[in-house]
């Protein structure tokens, strides 16, 4: 299993930003690839999380690639700047964006993993990144870069048993037909080429990131699966179209935090609109359909099915790329029955209430791609597994 990206996972709500959720596998090898801006702190203090949480081998099983960008406490510090804050605000950060760390990467200044074990040549290049924002920001930048550098003298030793050169680790397993699972965390809708623009992050969060961050071979991935709740939610200050403001989307809202800012998420209903531009950018060969559960207590359910111009009365043929028509489009919705009862817990699609097959079938007859997976509740075994047909 790889992953580009933090998350919450089971058991426990185990929280994290860096670790893959197969870390609570004991059979799951791990890797954390060359597109992860990699938090070294973070990285051990979610280590000794995983192991509070039952996973004793963690350490065993988990590989760092030696090209992952180092993201420096110096760059948390001028992210902290007033200034700063003001600016990211305007395109939807969640304030764990990594922006510094993404910018002197593109500029070719910041520094990989493999660059923290020459300590001569990493302390050197260090100060002269901490003098260029102290430069820049004067006496408003709150940091000490011989603290970190003093810090990082401490973890060097512990860091090295990680790492990995994860090219050619991925290219011996592709060789040996190992298995393996590329897991991602944010949606194409914060991607930087295809997402809301500019409510975006700075990175690939579609398919495009797998090639970047990893160096997977493209014919060796025979399943591309998209996973989509069964209600949408959103964190940062991006266009919502199908967010719910009154009673509903409070409703939602009371289930669920973000594990890592704990901050209160935007609901709504599912957007088939949005959801069938994902499928046109990453060609999705199965869909995984997670928390139906969440919507057991609604007497009625909404999909987004269509966005109309306001003006003209007629639906957009496709996924608007400029925010302003975006923003003024009005959400043709299809309602449907809910089915009012307790889903948690149950194994086959047939066991499903009527209504909650019906809400499974029409997404996918109005996306064309067929819903494997269902997951039913909080635990990692809340989930139905349906074969894929070969057509749906």
């Amino acid at each position: 299993m790889f992953t580009p990206a933090y998350h919450p996972n089971q058991p426990d709500n185990f929280g994290s930003r860096l670790l893959p959720s197969g870390v609570m596998s004991p059979s799951c090898m791990n890797l954390i690839g060359s597109g992860v801006i990699f938090h070294v702190p973070t990285f051990f203090s979610e280590l000794e999380a995983a192991e509070a949480k039952g996973a004793p081998t963690v350490r065993e099983r988990i590989f760092l690639s030696d090209r992952s960008q180092v993201d420096l406490d110096l760059y948390g510090a001028v992210d902290d700047l007033a200034g700063v804050k003001l600016d990211e605000s305007r395109t939807g950060t969640t304030e764990q964006d990594a922006t510094p760390s993404i910018r002197t990467n593109t500029m070719r200044s910041n520094m990989r993993i493999h660059e923290i074990f020459d300590q001569e040549a990493f302390e050197t290049k260090l100060r002269k990144l901490a003098n260029t924002y102290r430069e820049r920001h004067g006496d408003a930048l709150r940091y000490d870069v011989e603290d970190e550098i003093r810090r990082f003298r401490e973890y060097r030793p512990k860091l090295a048993a990680f790492c990995v050169d994860a090219v050619h680790l991925i290219h011996n397993m592709q060789k040996h037909n190992v298995k393996f699972l590329v897991e991602g965390f944010d949606s194409l809708m914060l991607d930087v080429n295809y997402g809301t623009y500019p409510y975006v992050t700075r990175s690939n969060t579609g398919l495009g990131g797998v090639f970047t961050g990893l160096a997977i071979h493209p014919k060796k991935i025979d399943q591309i699966i998209g996973v989509v709740n069964a209600y949408t939610t959103r964190e940062d200050e991006g266009i919502f179209k199908t967010e719910n403001h009154g009673d509903t989307g409070t409703d939602m809202q009371i289930i669920e935090r973000d594990t890592n800012t704990g901050r209160k998420r935007r609901y709504g209903w599912v957007d088939l609109v949005a959801l069938k531009y994902s499928i046109a950018v990453n060609h999705y060969t199965s869909l995984s359909l997670s928390k139906l559960d969440i919507l057991d207590k609604f007497p009625v359910i909404k999909l987004a099915v269509a966005y109309r111009d306001p003006e003209t009365g007629e639906a957009l043929e496709n996924f608007p790329a400029d925010p302003s028509i975006l923003k003024k489009c009005e959400v043709v919705y299809h309602e449907m029955e809910g089915w009012q009862q307790q889903i948690t817990h149950v194994k086959t699609f047939e066991s499903l209430p009527e209504q909650a097959r019906a809400y499974v079938k029409f997404i996918e007859e109005n996306c064309g791609v067929f819903i494997a997976w269902i997951g039913t509740g909080p635990s990692r075994d809340d989930i139905i597994s349906r074969p894929i047909p070969d057509t749906i």
